[in-house]
């Protein structure tokens, strides 16, 4: 169960903190609203992942056994483009033009929030490529370990966004720097992840 559990919270911090249409949603939302009204849009992805993880496992479920091991494949290469671009995001990151970005994106609630999610291609690939076929993996061997995989993913990527949220409001200036620097961290937990799903689709 504990491996499911942390690569599911590992994965989730190293979606939350890629610069993405929630992401840039949500930082809007702290310059012009301020923290306290934003905080809820850190609960958007319980409302918007559940059709998308029902479609793909519709999907997966009904794909031959033997095409498991190619998603794996995929879904390692996959997270490891993550990785390379998560760290020239880091390399390149321009603290000036992506404030000027994030002032214009939507400012709503929360159920925005989560149709931004929804209309993201990120969760679709991530629950197609990676989460999916693990989650599948996991619950066939022990229901608890898919259910594992769930929960460190959605508390680790809530409490992620929290954070997020919280830091830009106490961050100030600092807060394009911080988010920077979790973006450059992210790289290395995808690497890592990828390498890990590139073995077992390989391995079998």
């Amino acid at each position: 169960m504990l491996p499911y559990l942390i690569l599911g919270a590992t994965y989730a911090f190293a979606a939350a903190v890629q610069p993405g249409p929630l992401q840039t949603y949500v930082v809007s939302q702290v310059l012009s609203n301020g923290w306290r009204r934003t905080l809820p849009a850190a609960l958007s992805p319980l409302l918007s992942d559940g059709p998308i993880i029902l479609l793909v496992l519709f999907v997966l479920t009904r794909l031959p056994a033997t095409f498991d091991r190619v998603l794996r494949c995929a879904g390692g290469v996959f997270l490891l483009y993550l990785a390379v671009a998560a760290y020239r995001t880091w390399r390149k990151w321009n603290d000036r033009g992506r404030g000027a970005d994030l002032t214009r994106s939507a400012r709503q609630s929360v159920i925005r929030a989560a149709i931004v999610n929804l209309l993201n291609p990120k969760p679709y690939l991530a629950w197609s490529l990676v989460l999916g076929p693990l989650l599948l993996k996991g619950w066939r061997e022990s229901p608890i370990n898919g259910i594992a995989l769930l929960a460190g993913f959605y508390t680790a990527m809530v409490l992620t966004l929290a954070g997020i949220i919280t830091l830009l409001a106490g961050a100030g200036r600092a807060g394009p720097r911080v988010n920077r620097g979790l973006v450059g961290l992210s790289s290395i937990p995808l690497a890592c992840f990828g390498c890990y799903q590139l073995w077992s689709g390989v391995t079998g």
